[in-house]
């Protein structure tokens, strides 16, 4: 305890200084810690995925969408327990900036395959009785002030024209990293549509999605699937729903790259400044360290004086950033939720966050600590007077 005390005097012996150095350090964590999270986050999708369900869609681009008729042979295939079946609908809520993901799907089978969508059955029921009906997630329903029984416009990108929808239910995830932002509708009200505007378009889905029997079946379900419709107008590429997220992810591998290598810079930067600052109070304290040497103090106390303060002062903002990259990822999530929809800090980088304060308090102290362990008497005592 005397130890301690005496490493936090030290280290606030120049308060302007230590306190300067602390606000940079615990600034830098934050800044480490949100783009990790950034990190994770990409990865989010992924993490969500289920072993037990598969993704069917055009093999050459997701693009390209796939006749409806698919959809009783895949349920033929050995191994598949059901099919569901959507659309990316890419609606507008008022203006561009209120983006938030909306599908058209079938209603009953797509929320059998997705219980982490927890719902009221109720709700449910009155989702798939009335064709204009949709349920939204909880954060998009909490962004827009809507509630159930309210009509909601949307304007069609892919598909033009202006939609309307009654809100019949509203989900919440049963997951942290469940995606509380969706809008869910009925497939068919949007084929009846199409059909009247734009024939050619109509009995067509973007993708399917089969439930497994068994997890194990995955590899097998999806050659037999992709064999059915080799050779035929519209060929199918059939993977496994985290294979299907990850193609999504390996598109911004690039972007994913830059953010971890400004991660670490950000990180070398704040060592190389907390450096500077034990390498000036080491400077100035020489004559102290050779004045403790000739009171019998050996190089070994003396490096643990310079290096333990090195680390109480990384590791107090290592513990401030900590503290506070909480209530910046808390706004994030809430502020930017059409972009975030989850920004959850794990337990994992906050102990990258420690790891990268005390990897900063290791490396700053090293040359202040070797200067001043090994400082000749004579030349600190020069500095007396």
């Amino acid at each position: 305890m005397f130890i301690l005390k005496l490493l936090i005097r030290n280290a606030f012996r120049h308060k302007l200084r230590t306190i300067l150095t602390i606000v940079g350090v615990a600034i830098a964590i934050v800044a480490f810690g949100l783009l990790r999270t950034l990190v994770d986050l990409w990865y989010a999708g992924v993490e969500a995925s289920s072993s037990s369900r598969l993704i069917t869609r055009n093999s050459i681009s997701l693009v390209f969408p796939l006749p409806i008729s698919y959809k009783d042979r895949i349920r033929q295939v050995p191994g598949v327990k059901d099919v569901s079946w959507g659309n990316w609908f890419g609606g507008i809520y008022k203006e561009e900036k209120n983006f938030f993901p909306n599908f058209a799907v079938e209603p009953q089978s797509y929320l059998a395959m997705y219980p982490e969508y927890l719902i009221d059955p109720d709700q449910v029921k009155a989702f798939v009785l009335d064709r204009k009906g949709c349920i939204v997630g909880r954060k998009t329903a909490e962004r827009f002030g809507w509630k159930v029984g309210d009509q909601v416009s949307l304007r069609g990108t892919i598909f033009s024209g202006q939609w309307e929808f009654v809100i019949r239910g509203i989900y919440r995830g049963a997951e942290k990293n469940t995606d509380e932002t969706q809008l869910l509708f009925h497939w068919d009200y949007l084929n009846e549509s199409v059909k009247k505007t734009v024939g050619r378009r109509a009995d067509q889905v973007g993708y399917y999605i089969i439930s497994l029997t068994k997890p194990e079946l995955a590899a097998e379900v999806s050659l037999a699937v992709d064999a059915i419709f080799r050779n035929s107008l519209a060929e199918t590429l059939t993977e496994t729903e985290k294979a299907f997220q990850m193609s999504f992810v390996s598109m911004t591998e690039a972007i994913l790259i830059a953010i971890q290598i400004v991660s670490y810079v950000v990180i070398v930067i704040i060592m190389v400044v907390a450096a500077n600052t034990m390498a000036m109070t080491a400077r100035e304290r020489i004559a102290e360290y050779a004045t403790m040497k000739t009171l019998g103090f050996g190089a070994f106390h003396i490096a643990g004086v310079v290096f333990g303060e090195s680390i109480v002062i990384a590791l107090v903002g290592g513990v401030a950033g900590v503290a506070c990259t909480f209530p910046a990822a808390h706004w994030i999530e809430t502020e930017l939720s059409q972009f975030f929809p989850v920004f959850s800090i794990t337990p994992e980088t906050i102990m990258m966050d420690l790891a990268a304060a005390l990897v900063v308090g290791v490396v700053a102290g090293i040359f202040p600590t070797w200067r001043g362990a090994t400082i000749r008497i004579a030349d600190g005592l020069r500095r007396i007077g």
